[in-house]
Order: C-alpha cells, then sequence, then structure tokens
C-alpha cells in the first residue's frame, strides 16, 4: 500500500480512499473539478481502483446506481463543489426509494468561504436531505485531528451504504488550499495512532455483518396462515440475486399457489415453475380470470410489481391476511391493507418456511389459471409473433426470445416496462433484468443501463423510448468507456406514448401539445456522432436480423425503431379484444 503524502489533503484523501477500498468499493465515477482534486488523486493513484470518467454529473450518479444494481455493491463518486453536487440528486432520490447503495464524495469549500459570496459555494451540508442513509460534514483536514478518524468515517460511510436499510450515504469533504499534491511536510508521527492498519489489508473497523434472525413466532405464525389456505396468491416483486430467486422457486413448489412473478423478479421469463402465470396484467382485465384469480390470501415477496391491475386485485380482494416479506423497512403499502410486515432477507424467509410449511392448495384453480394463461400466449403468438409489422409489443417479444441467458435486460420506464411485463415470452432464459422503480422516472436511463453493464460485467440490452432517450443522449459518451457493450433498442414513437393509455387522452384540446408533446427528431445523426453503430428496420423480421447481430457483433449499438403511439394503443385494444374471446 503506498499513500499519497504530499501533504495533508492529499493524505486525508488517500486514507479515505484506501480504507472504501478496503469496505469493497472500488468502482469510482469521476468528474473533473478543482476542489474535489485531492480525492481525484487519490482514486486515479490508487491501484485497485477503477476510475470512470463522467463529464456529466447526472450522468455519473445514475451510472453509479446503474452499477449498484449490476453488481450488488455500491460505487463511489466524486465531484467538486457547487451545481455539480446538486446534478447528483436526482439518482439520489432514486437510489434512496429503491434501497441501491451509493457513496457520495462532494468536495466542497472551506466554512470561513460559506454565506460569504464565494464562487462555486452552495449549501452542501445536508444537501440531499432525509433521502440519505447518512450524512457528514468532513472537517477540512488538519493535523490536530488523528488519522483514525478520517478510517473510522469512511468505515461507517461505506457500512451505512450497504446493510438494511440500503441506500445512498454523502461524505461531504472541506478542503483548503493547496489543492494539487504540493510538498508540504507531513510528519511521519502523524500516522502512528494506524500504524498497525498500515500492516494490514483490513478495515480499521471491522464491523460484523450478522443476517437478522427471523423471528421465530413470526416464522410459525405466517406458516399457520399458509398452511390453513386454500385460495392463496403468491406475488413476486423484484428480486436481487439468483439465490433469492431459487429459493423463492423452492418455496413455490412447496407451496404450490398460483404466482404472478413481476418482469423485475427474474422469474417470468425463463424456464418456468408449474405454478408461475404468465400475462396475468393482461388476463385481470377480465372476469373469467379475475374471480378465480381473487385470494383469500396474499403472501408478497420482494418489491413492488409493475402491475397496477395487480394491486387492484389485492385491493377489491379484501385479503383476510396479506403478508409482505422483504429486505428494507418501507411500508410497501399504498392502498394500506398489508396486514403483516416482515422485514427479512427473502432468501433466508423462504428457506425458514420451507420447514414449516404443508400448505392445501386448490390445484384445480391454479391449473385453470394456467391453462387461460397458456392460451393467452397463443393469442400472442399468433396475433404478434406472426404480424411482420412493427410493433412495440412485437419488439419486446423479440428481444425476451433473442436475448442470450448470460446478458442483461435494462428496462426505460413509460411504456418499455409494461410492454415487456405484459407481453415477454415466457419460455426462454431467466435474465438478469434491471430499471428505475424507486420513483420510476425517465431520467438517467442510458447511463444507468452503462453502469448495469459494468457492474453485472454481462453485455445488456437497453429498451428504451424517445424521451428516455433524448432526456440522457449526453450520457452515450459513456458507451464508449465501459468494457462490456450496451445494445439500446430505442422505440420512437415521436412523444409520449404512454398518455394514450391515461384519461388525458380524451381531452383533445390539449392532449398532443402537452402531454403527447411531439418531436420530429430521429438518432442516426447522434449514433454517428457519438461513433455508434446504428441501424433503423422496417419490419418485424428485419428487427430480429438486427438485433441478432448487434448481439453477436458485441460493440454497443443503436438500433432505432419508427413507431406510431396511436397506433401502438390501437393494438393494445386489438390484443384486449382477441383475449376477451378466450374460455375462462
Amino acid at each position: 500500500m503506498s499513500l499519497c503524502k504530499e501533504n495533508i489533503n492529499t493524505l486525508w484523501a488517500s486514507l479515505l480512499i484506501e480504507e472504501l477500498v478496503r469496505n469493497g468499493v472500488t468502482y469510482f465515477c469521476i468528474s473533473p473539478g478543482s476542489r474535489s482534486t485531492p480525492l481525484t488523486v487519490a482514486a486515479a493513484r490508487h491501484p485497485e481502483v477503477q476510475c470512470l470518467i463522467c463529464y456529466d454529473e447526472r450522468g455519473a450518479a445514475f451510472h453509479a446506481l446503474g452499477y449498484a444494481r449490476g453488481a450488488g455493491k455500491p460505487a463511489a463518486l466524486i465531484c467538486t463543489s457547487g451545481t455539480a453536487a446538486a446534478n447528483y440528486y436526482p439518482a439520489v432520490i432514486e437510489a434512496s426509494m429503491d434501497f441501491v447503495p451509493l457513496i457520495l464524495l462532494t468536495a466542497d469549500r472551506p466554512p470561513e468561504l460559506r454565506e460569504t459570496g464565494a464562487n462555486q459555494t452552495i449549501r452542501q451540508p445536508r444537501l440531499y436531505h432525509d433521502y440519505c442513509r447518512w450524512q457528514f460534514d468532513m472537517p477540512c483536514p488538519d493535523m490536530k485531528i488523528p488519522p483514525n478518524m478520517v478510517l473510522t468515517t469512511a468505515d461507517q460511510l461505506a457500512y451505512r451504504a450497504k446493510n438494511s436499510p440500503a441506500g445512498p450515504v454523502h461524505l461531504n469533504c472541506m478542503f483548503r488550499e493547496p489543492l494539487a499534491p504540493v510538498e508540504e511536510n507531513v510528519p511521519e508521527f502523524y500516522l502512528g495512532p494506524v500504524k498497525t492498519w498500515l500492516l494490514s489489508r483490513n478495515p480499521y473497523t471491522d464491523y460484523k455483518k450478522t443476517f437478522r434472525n427471523l423471528n421465530a413466532e413470526s416464522s410459525v405464525e405466517t406458516a399457520r396462515v399458509l398452511n390453513n389456505t386454500r385460495n392463496g396468491l403468491l406475488v413476486i416483486g423484484r428480486l436481487r440475486t439468483d439465490r433469492e430467486r431459487d429459493a423463492v422457486c423452492s418455496l413455490i413448489d412447496k407451496l404450490k399457489w398460483p404466482v404472478f412473478a413481476d418482469i423485475l423478479s427474474g422469474l417470468s421469463m425463463g424456464k418456468q415453475n408449474n405454478y408461475i402465470i404468465p400475462h396475468y396484467d393482461r388476463l385481470l382485465k377480465f372476469e373469467f380470470f379475475n374471480i378465480p384469480a381473487k385470494p383469500d390470501v396474499v403472501l408478497h415477496i420482494g418489491g413492488a410489481p409493475v402491475s397496477k391491475r395487480l394491486m387492484r386485485l389485492i385491493e377489491e380482494s379484501s385479503p383476510e391476511h396479506y403478508i409482505v416479506i422483504n429486505d428494507n423497512p418501507a411500508r410497501l403499502d399504498p392502498a394500506h391493507i398489508v396486514t403483516t410486515r416482515i422485514e427479512a432477507a427473502p432468501e433466508l424467509f423462504c428457506r425458514e418456511l420451507l420447514t414449516k410449511v404443508k400448505a392445501k392448495s386448490d390445484e384445480n384453480r391454479t391449473t385453470r389459471l394456467l391453462s387461460i394463461s397458456k392460451q393467452a400466449e397463443t393469442v400472442f403468438k399468433q396475433s404478434i409473433d406472426t404480424n411482420n409489422d412493427i410493433t412495440e409489443a412485437g419488439i419486446a417479444r423479440v428481444i425476451s426470445q433473442l436475448i442470450p441467458k448470460d446478458h442483461g435486460l435494462f428496462l426505460a420506464n413509460s411504456m418499455p416496462v409494461r410492454e415487456m411485463d405484459m407481453y415477454a415470452c415466457p419460455e426462454k432464459n431467466r435474465i438478469f433484468v434491471g430499471c428505475n422503480r424507486g420513483v420510476s422516472g425517465i431520467d438517467g436511463t442510458i447511463a444507468s443501463a452503462a453502469g448495469f453493464a459494468a457492474g453485472l460485467n454481462r453485455p445488456v440490452t437497453l429498451l428504451a423510448g424517445d424521451l428516455a432517450f433524448i432526456h440522457d443522449i449526453n450520457s452515450l459518451l459513456l458507451l464508449k468507456s465501459v468494457t462490456q457493450p450496451v445494445v439500446i433498442v430505442l422505440v420512437n414513437n415521436h412523444g409520449g406514448g404512454i398518455f394514450h393509455f391515461l384519461p388525458i387522452a380524451e381531452h383533445k384540446d390539449i392532449f398532443e401539445k402537452y402531454f403527447i408533446t411531439p418531436h420530429n427528431l430521429y438518432f442516426e445523426s447522434s449514433a454517428k456522432q457519438f461513433d455508434i453503430p446504428y441501424q433503423q428496420p422496417q419490419n418485424l423480421t428485419d428487427f430480429q436480423n438486427c438485433y441478432q447481430a448487434a448481439l453477436n457483433s458485441q460493440k454497443s449499438t443503436i438500433i432505432e425503431i419508427q413507431s406510431n403511439s396511436k397506433l401502438n394503443f390501437e393494438f393494445h385494444q386489438f390484443i384486449l379484444t382477441k383475449l376477451k374471446r378466450l374460455k375462462g
């Protein structure tokens, strides 16, 4: 280990970065700036740190967010003072609401310059308010403060980011001049208090991670409820790891309840468990499916599902028991109907229940729901897969059919995540799925997908609409910096297509100008500007060929598809008409 000891600023920064590395934080997203020089120098010189240069702090933060989703551990952000730090805010909110770890190192002016009109100086302490799990205003480096204070601060920072409830943490780092690594004497005795640490490779403070043991009474009571239920429903929201998915699948096999698995669970595609019911969102519109689906008891594992119809079904069913299991303390109860909330790791909870449940399930009910779902899949094959015209449902189907099992899929908000949730083919590979569903914004989508690829260390397909693409177009530059390719499937319907599905669509006088916000933009020139291969298929067969070629090329590619939001809405209605004729 080699610390930067040119002056007290570089030494403190070096201690901080080294201790974060010892806590497993090795991916740093750095935006250029002067006040952050000590932090940047320390990160750049550290042999175990992977640095990504991000010109735009907003994109940097979303990239770090995507990385954390893929890697399951936080990235660190470094920026200068002023509005640079403010540009992190949207990603901080998303990370906070979705329990994604994120470490923010914002450089700041010293306290004597605050509230004086000094250049590039704002109120940075507690800049992100309650959206941070922990935040600390680091004093200016000073030899009167022992170095172990820096180390314990870094340890607390990493621990609070990663452990439940995981989320963003903020260290506001004040620096006085000199900022560059110019020589100023730092006496050897200054590091005396951390002599043992210098000789080791371990963090200074050893936080012992202990998994929450399930309360025995809670698990026994939950099992009692499940064992006395015939009309149960298992809802699976977002799961974060394959170990969680495997444990949930074991519980599914034991319970034999019908399962509504969200697209972000990772279970709605891939080799199907016999009890997972695909396409439930489309089918819940109809009584012949809705009535047998109504549960007396709901066991909900993981995050909130995309489907509003599913949540409406639960609300209207007024189940005697609605049990939610998740690894954070958030309420996750917008309808205020949850009866039991258990904070536990889904994997541990499922394995605990496996030893206790002996469910009494009505398998005729499950068989009936599966039969209807299989009929819906036949409708999709006949109406979507064999239709060579471009449809947004068809795009989702093709991606779900062709994406390789070792790839990741990142979904933009608005229509892309819904199209995939509704229409994905359930018979293909289980893959890693990401989406910024904490607050469901469309900002930072490209940066997040690039970070997801870096975190997974796998190629990623991004399905995005044109407004999300425009919102983050400068993050195309990040595709040149990540080692894994990102294939962007850009559905350009020239505006906000989702608004056709909302009641405002009936108000024609303001609908198009203020909600659809139409534009006449095409994005081939954008691809050329960022030196990214570009394709524009004209039909579904052409798209299949372009997408397969992009996957085979192992290069980041933009595939732009021209769509019509009004026709897409009409196609959805056509599919619903077909589904209405199914035999319940």
